[in-house]
């Protein structure tokens, strides 16, 4: 089953197969990723969800922005398969009261630019004199 995740810049999709436990992000083991807040940031829905995830092989490859952001993607895309793979209510709850991000993406965005000036709001300078 693969499921994806948004997070700025970043995409992850994770493929969810029956198997002993083991993650990796892009080709390498969880446990050597760095920066340490970024495996922890990942492997937040697993400890919530704790025996239910047990004897999942995860995969996750993550593309774009930068290695938090990867990370928030791949939270997401955790978050949601495992409510799809498990199909219990209850840890769609418990992800959701813990943190709405995990299955609700953000959904803030750069605002466009206009005419009049170089960027979204700031406009050329007035003299008047």
């Amino acid at each position: 089953m693969v499921i994806s995740g948004k997070r700025k810049a970043s995409i992850a999709k994770a493929i969810f197969r029956g198997g002993s436990g083991h993650i990796t992000f892009n080709n390498l083991p969880l446990n050597i990723l760095s920066p340490e807040l970024a495996r922890v940031k990942i492997l937040e829905p697993i400890i919530l969800a704790a025996d239910k995830a047990k004897g999942l092989d995860i995969e996750i490859k993550a593309s774009g922005g930068g290695i938090m952001g990867q990370a928030d993607a791949a939270r997401t895309a955790i978050a949601k398969g495992l409510v799809k793979w498990t199909k219990s209510a209850h840890i769609k709850r418990l992800l959701r009261t813990h943190d709405r991000a995990m299955l609700a993406g953000d959904p803030r965005r750069s605002e466009s630019k206009k005419f009049g000036g170089p960027g979204a709001r700031r406009r050329r300078q007035k003299s008047y004199r």
